[in-house]
């Protein structure tokens, strides 16, 4: 999911954070992170509702459902 990569990589990028930092916060591997920034992979339902949380948006805008954050 494109849109998902993207808005991660840009959430992550206005918190002027590492993808290690946030693997870290989350609690997943760095590859993992990675793989999810970078459209390879898809992160399971808990670890998308961790993200929205972590970033202080909705999912729907995760995914791309929505513009507005939240």
């Amino acid at each position: 999911m494109l849109i998902l990569a993207e808005r991660l990589s840009l959430l992550r990028k206005e918190r002027d954070m590492t993808q290690k930092e946030v693997s870290q916060e989350l609690g997943i591997s760095l590859n993992s992170y990675q793989r999810y920034e970078t459209d390879e992979r898809e992160p399971t339902a808990p670890i998308l509702v961790q993200m929205a949380k972590f970033y202080n948006v909705s999912l729907d805008y995760l995914v791309g459902l929505k513009d507005e954050r939240e």
